[in-house]
Order: structure tokens, then sequence, then C-alpha cells
């Protein structure tokens, strides 16, 4: 997304910082100097709205898919139903008290009728980037986001043999919220990326990397 707004706006200086939701959340009611949030959810984009810390209405940029991952030699093809195979022992996957991807995840073992046969294999992780990591190296399969297989450290996980995609109709979609903060009310760069958002070509990028937009 920064490339391609790069293109059509050069002089531009835009600073990526990663992190939890609920972590830069916290650093922006601390006075961070953000200018826009990139959430996961639309809770805390919210949550800074009722605070009167954002200059707009949080707005809907994409919605996010859920997979499940394993580094494994474990057929797949059961879609959900692989989590009770007797050969997986642990399942990794997100808090759902923090984490949107965990909900999800919890919301689609229960609507699958799943749950109280692969409760006790569930391990928790953090948050959705802690699952990724949990997955291939501790856990023998996991719920993660599907945009997480797009990076180039994950490319080499084939889709079909190593992850499936979690049909949508087991979980609430996964609203991710962008949101203008206060402090960029006035500042035209920060208000022409968060409009770039929302146009054709960024959501085709989003596309590309495993969101689903309208």
């Amino acid at each position: 997304l920064k490339e391609n707004f790069m293109k059509s706006h050069p002089d531009t200086n835009i600073k990526i910082i990663i992190g939890s939701t609920g972590n830069l959340t916290t650093l922006i009611k601390n006075g961070a100097p953000y200018d826009i949030l990139m959430a996961a959810d639309m809770a805390y984009p919210n949550a800074l709205y009722k605070m009167a810390l954002t200059s707009n209405k949080p707005r809907i940029y994409a919605q996010g898919s859920l997979a499940l991952l394993t580094t494994k030699d474990i057929n797949i093809s059961k879609g959900i139903e692989t989590t009770t195979l007797s050969e997986i022992n642990k399942i990794a996957v997100a808090n759902p008290k923090t984490a949107p991807y965990g909900k999800a995840a919890l919301e689609s073992l229960h609507n699958a009728k799943l749950i109280d046969k692969i409760r006790a294999k569930l391990i928790f992780a953090q948050t959705a980037s802690q699952t990724v990591n949990y997955t291939i190296h501790i856990a023998d399969i996991g719920f993660i986001p599907k945009s997480a297989l797009f990076s180039p450290q994950m490319v080499q996980y084939k889709k079909g043999k190593d992850w499936i995609e979690v049909k949508n109709s087991l979980y609430k979609p996964i609203d991710q919220g962008v949101v203008l903060l206060q402090r960029a009310q006035n500042n035209k760069s920060a208000l022409a990326f968060y409009n770039f958002l929302f146009t054709k070509e960024a959501k085709e990028i989003f596309k590309q990397y495993g969101y689903i937009t309208k």
C-alpha cells in the first residue's frame, strides 16, 4: 500500500509502526504522535472515537479471513474437522479476549460443533502474529490470519497442502477498521493516505494479500 501510494505522492514521508492494536491504542491514549490507526478489528478505533481522539468515525477498510496452517505431514482435506485427528495434540489459537482472529477461531469450532472434542488441545498465543509462530514451531496446526500466508517468509506453505481457508460461514466477518487521529485532522498527507485506502487500487492490493473487500 505504501509503495503504490508513494508513486503518486513521492514527497510524502510514511513511517509504519507495527504492533498489536491494543498496545498501539494505549500509546495513542498516552499521546503517541500517530496520524492513522489501522486495526484488526473495530473495537479499538471505536473506543478512540468515543474518547474524541479521532477526527472522524472509524471505517471498515477490509475484512480478515481465517486459515488453518500446519507445517507437519498432516492431511488437511477435511477442513476444520482436521483438528479432531488423533495425530494432532496441539492447536494454536490467538487469545479470543484480545485478538479478533482468536475469537473467530473459537466461534468456528463452536459452530462446527467441534469445540468439546478439541478443547484440551488448544494452546493460546497473545496475538495473531504470535499464533503464526506457535503454529510453525510448537503446535501441530493453528488458526491464523490468511493474510499472514502472503509474507515472503510464508509463501513456502502451499494452499491445499499446508493450509486451507476456514469457511467464512462459520464465523462473523472480521471487520478491520481505520481511523484518522485527532492530531492529523489538518494533515493533508495523512488524509491523502487515508483516502487512498478506499480506492479501487488499494482494494485490489488487500485482495491480493488475503483480505476481503467490498
